[in-house]
């Protein structure tokens, strides 16, 4: 009983490094201010409402289909060897955090000099004339497509692939991303439903503030995470490498069995 405890507490304190390591993704997701900012027009529509709960709902499905691929991808790609990940996934962050970085300094030096000289995406105009199904759509590509939240949630995916977690722990864990991730929407979201007659000018001063500081925050974000991914990733390949080395030095000579008669 004593050994089977050790061993629920292992996994438990795996779990528990998983979550924390995908926070910074999930956070870093769930700020993003063009989705916050889209959901605030969507909500400002005729049927804010309802169409506010459809893009939630494709938010949703888009992470969680984008997270549950790349599970299915690392799983049977050995993204774990005895609960330590493997090589392919450090070379993997490491190609990430690299990317993140080089698309963070791209974005600070494409920022506007003064924020209120900010412009949205020309997408973002056409929103009142959306069709709920294309909100839906809106929603999933947002969340799955983004050149911005798609690489967040491939790397918040890749670690839990690779920490070794049963299938059960890992689908947890993908759960608890994506509601962490969600968090953007659902504050808006609420304010609308629960705010009362103060909701629009609170939403209106959010989105100004998003619209304004969008390139900014998410050159600050990339870069952040790029140098955690590039951190991770250089630590997986130095932990590889150190035990290979100290496997193959353990390997003295061996003599045949013969030998001792």
């Amino acid at each position: 009983m004593e050994l089977v405890g050790r061993v629920e507490n292992a996994t438990e304190a795996t779990m528990g490094a998983v979550l924390g390591d995908v926070l910074g993704f999930a956070a870093a997701v769930a700020i993003s201010p063009l989705p916050i900012i889209a959901i605030i027009l969507i909500l400002a529509t005729p049927q804010g409402r309802l169409n506010g709960v459809l893009f939630t709902v494709g938010w949703i499905l888009g992470l969680s289909a984008l997270g549950a691929v790349m599970l299915a991808i690392a799983t049977p790609a050995g993204a774990s060897a005895h609960n330590q990940p493997a090589t392919w996934v450090g070379a993997f962050k490491l190609a990430l955090g690299v990317l993140l970085i080089l698309f963070g300094a791209r974005q600070w030096h494409r920022r506007p000099k003064d924020p209120s000289q900010a412009q949205l995406p020309k997408w973002m105009g056409a929103i009142d004339r959306l069709t709920p199904v294309k909100v839906f759509g809106l929603g999933l590509a947002l969340a799955a497509l983004n050149a911005k939240n798609a690489p967040l949630t491939i790397a918040a995916a890749a670690s839990i692939g690779s920490a070794g977690l049963p299938v059960g722990q890992q689908i947890a864990s993908l759960a608890i991303f994506v509601l962490i991730a969600t968090l953007g929407l659902l504050a808006p979201l609420g304010v609308f439903l629960l705010g009362g007659e103060r909701a629009k000018a609170t939403l209106g001063n959010w989105k100004d503030w998003a619209a304004q500081h969008n390139v900014a925050v998410m050159a600050v974000l990339f870069f952040v995470l790029g140098l955690k991914l590039l951190g991770d990733g250089i630590s997986i390949l130095t932990s590889l490498s150190n035990l290979a080395a100290r496997d193959g030095g353990d390997e003295g000579p061996r003599l045949p069995a013969a030998a001792f008669g």
